[in-house]
């Protein structure tokens, strides 16, 4: 059997979660997507970022590798599920004011296509459905380049201020 290894760096994510207090969700979307706010460590393990952020908006992209597999020949449903919760859940983010934070409450995803690592770059788009005082919706998908389908799916966020538990 032939091993590989993978190497990655990542930076302190406390800078990241400073701007909670001074930024809102949508400024720093939109720092992440222009790259003037470093990514979460997250981003960086699962080789996925975020390309575009506007209000009650975003999208990530990421491309599916070997190194992603499971058992059965496929990538991973966890990674893809990951790509779309961060869209779905950013999206919220978007509307957040300053030091106000959210926190998923559940997210639905179903898979329609099967990822392989020569499926190419993956988009995830993500729009809000409804923001209301303490809960919000979105919904969104994942595809291929040439649009095809290969999942979709909801979320349904708690909204709070920023030191409440």
């Amino acid at each position: 059997m032939t091993e590989r290894s993978r190497t990655y760096s990542w930076h302190d994510p406390r800078e990241l979660f400073a701007k909670w207090r001074e930024l809102s969700g949508a400024d720093i979307a939109r720092g992440l997507a222009d790259g003037s706010l470093l990514p979460p460590p997250m981003a960086d393990t699962l080789a996925f970022r975020l390309v575009e952020a506007s209000e009650g908006r975003a999208a990530f992209e990421g491309e599916p590798a070997d190194w992603m597999y499971n058992p059965i020949g496929v990538i991973h449903g966890g990674w893809a599920m990951t790509l779309l919760d961060s869209a779905l859940g950013v999206s919220i983010h978007t509307t957040l004011a300053k030091g106000e934070r959210y926190t998923t409450l559940e997210t639905k995803v179903n898979f329609v296509r099967p990822i392989l690592a020569d499926t190419g770059r993956v988009r995830a788009e993500a729009t809000v459905v409804h923001r209301g005082r303490r809960v919000a919706t979105a919904e969104g998908r994942l595809r291929t380049a040439d649009g095809k389908l290969l999942a979709h799916g909801t979320t349904t966020c708690l909204i709070s201020a920023a030191d409440t538990p």
